[in-house]
C-alpha cells in the first residue's frame, strides 16, 4: 500500500511541475456543478445531491487537470464543445474553415470544399492527421510526460510540452530559422 501511495504521490508531483501554465475552463468540473446547481430551486435539495455526487466532482477535476486543460492549453479550443457543432475559424491564410467537433477529433472544410480529419486515437495517445485517405501522425503524448513530435520530413522528435517544446520543434521544421512578429 505504502508503495502505490509514493508512486501516486509522485506522479501526481510530476504532473503538477509538467503541466503547470496549463490553465483551461475546467469544462467536464464545470458542466457537472451546471447540472447540479439547475436539478431544483430548492438549495437544500442541491447540497444533499452535491454532498451524494462529491466523488464525480473529484474524478471530473482530475480529469480537467490532467487530460481536458492540456489538451485545450495546446490546442487553443475547448475539448468539451458538443459533438456535431460547426464552428467558422478564420485561418492563417485569411479564408474562413469549417470546422465541425467529432467524437473522436475534428473535420475541416476548406472554403473550397476540401474535408480532411485531425483524429485523436485513445490507444496510442495520438493526433493524426487525414487528408484524402493518407493518414499522418502530428504527435503523441508519451508515458514520461513529453511529447513525441513527428516533422514533415518523417524523423521524430521528443520535446516537453511547454514554450521551450514548441521552439524547438519549430526551429526543426523552419530549418533553424524562426521568425517572430507582432501584429
Amino acid at each position: 500500500m505504502r508503495k502505490f501511495t509514493t508512486k501516486s504521490i509522485i506522479a501526481l508531483l510530476a504532473g503538477a511541475v509538467t503541466l503547470s501554465s496549463c490553465i483551461g475552463s475546467f469544462g467536464l468540473t464545470n458542466k457537472v456543478l451546471d447540472w447540479n446547481k439547475s436539478l431544483s430551486s430548492c438549495k437544500f435539495l442541491n447540497e444533499l445531491v452535491f454532498l451524494l455526487i462529491s466523488p464525480a466532482y473529484a474524478v471530473c477535476g482530475v480529469a480537467d487537470l490532467f487530460i481536458l486543460n492540456t489538451i485545450e492549453f495546446w490546442s487553443g479550443s475547448k475539448v468539451m464543445a458538443k459533438v456535431g457543432e460547426t464552428q467558422n475559424v478564420m485561418g492563417k491564410d485569411g479564408r474562413m474553415y469549417a470546422v465541425k467537433t467529432l467524437k473522436n477529433g475534428y473535420e475541416i472544410t476548406s472554403p473550397d470544399g476540401e474535408v480532411s480529419h485531425l483524429v485523436y486515437n485513445k490507444k496510442e495517445k495520438s493526433w493524426s492527421y487525414e487528408d484524402k485517405g493518407a493518414i499522418k501522425e502530428l504527435f503523441r503524448f508519451n508515458d514520461d510526460g513529453t511529447i513525441m513530435a513527428t516533422l514533415p520530413n518523417g524523423k521524430k522528435m521528443k520535446v516537453s510540452q511547454d514554450q521551450a517544446g514548441i521552439y524547438q520543434v519549430r526551429m526543426a521544421v523552419n530549418d533553424g530559422m524562426y521568425f517572430a512578429s507582432r501584429k
